[in-house]
C-alpha cells in the first residue's frame, strides 16, 4: 500500500502543528534571538545560543511538515469498507490464549505519540488488510508465526 496516506484526523493534526510552529512559536523565538543578539557578545550568551538552536529546530520541522503535507493523500472512510479491515479501521485481534490486541490502521506519519495507532506498513496490518471479522491471520515474527483471529472491525471512534 502507498505509504503517503493519512487519515483526515492525522492530516488535521499535522496541519495544526505546522500552523502552531510557523505562526506562534517561530515569531516568539525570533524575538528572543533578536533581543539576545542586541545584548552584545553572542559567543557567551546562553539565551542567544539556545534560542538560535531552537529556531533551527523549528525551521527543520516546518520544512519537513510542508514537504510531507504536500505529498500526503488523505484517505476518507467509505461505506464500502464496512466489515473489512482497510485504512482507518479499528481492529481487535484475539490470540489462542484469549489475549486481545486493538489498534487503528493509519499512515506512518500518524503513529508517533499515539498508543494504539499502527502503521499500514506493519506486518500485523498487512496480514489484516482486506480481511473480515472471524478470519484468522498469521503474523510472521523472528521467533515464530503468531496466529490471531479478527474479532471486530469498526470505523470511527472506538467505545
Amino acid at each position: 500500500m502507498d505509504t503517503n496516506v493519512i487519515t483526515p484526523e492525522g492530516h488535521t493534526t499535522l496541519q495544526e502543528e505546522l500552523d502552531h510552529l510557523w505562526r506562534r512559536e517561530r515569531p516568539e523565538v525570533t524575538k528572543k534571538v533578536q533581543w539576545a543578539a542586541s545584548l552584545g557578545d553572542r559567543s557567551e550568551n546562553a539565551d542567544y545560543q539556545y534560542n538560535k538552536k531552537r529556531l533551527r529546530e523549528i525551521d527543520r520541522r516546518v520544512r519537513h511538515l510542508r514537504n510531507r503535507l504536500s505529498k500526503l493523500r488523505v484517505v476518507k472512510y467509505s461505506p464500502v469498507q464496512e466489515g473489512r479491515a482497510f485504512f482507518g479501521a479499528w481492529v481487535t485481534l484475539v490470540d489462542e490464549n484469549g489475549e486481545k490486541l486493538k489498534f487503528r490502521i493509519v499512515g506512518p506519519d500518524e503513529i508517533y505519540g499515539q498508543k494504539y495507532y499502527v502503521s499500514v506498513n506493519a506486518p500485523v496490518v498487512k496480514a489484516c488488510l482486506g480481511k473480515s471479522a472471524g478470519d484468522e491471520i498469521v503474523v510472521r515474527t523472528p521467533e515464530s508465526d503468531k496466529v490471531w483471529e479478527i474479532e471486530q472491525i469498526t470505523y470511527g471512534r472506538p467505545e
